[in-house]
């Protein structure tokens, strides 16, 4: 019998990052330096033929656009095919709410539950780091990426 799981996306830069969750807890982490739209199905094949994936979770921005976009439409599409929930929560959540660089010196910020853009003079490396414990109570069934954030020119 298969372990009940449910598998956390984080795909906001490279490398990709994702943690198998039992009872909340990681127990088990993968990350790849590839592709998103290349290694995605593979990793995901992988994962639903070694456990029983109860839930879908990801980080859905900000960050790379095209790499939100990417997860967003594969887990939507995974979603539906194999009839598990998807939940998404903010980039900030990975990153102990750390500016996240947008372009230049213009980076995204969350004031409270606002995400805005904010020159700032000292532009932070990106680390996202993967949860020991998920905490469910952050994330929403609304899924689709954060295109409520203006874009960035």
């Amino acid at each position: 019998m298969l372990k009940k799981v449910d598998v956390l996306l984080v795909a906001l830069s490279s490398p990709i990052q994702i943690g198998i969750y039992e009872d909340n807890r990681l127990i088990e982490t993968i990350v790849s330096d590839k592709k998103s739209s290349d290694v995605l199905p593979i990793l995901y094949k992988q994962i639903f033929d070694s456990y029983c994936v109860e839930k879908l979770f990801y980080a859905n921005g900000p960050g790379s656009f095209m790499a939100i976009k990417v997860a967003y439409i594969f887990l939507k599409s995974l979603s539906i095919l194999k009839k598990k929930p998807l939940f998404a929560t903010d980039a900030f959540y990975f990153n102990k709410n750390q500016a996240i660089k947008a372009i230049g010196k213009l980076c995204f910020v969350k004031i409270g539950s606002e995400i805005t853009t904010q020159k700032l003079e000292i532009v932070p490396e990106a680390s996202f780091t993967l949860p020991d414990v998920l905490d469910y109570n952050e994330f929403t069934q609304t899924a689709a990426p954060l295109y409520s954030i203006g874009a960035v020119a």
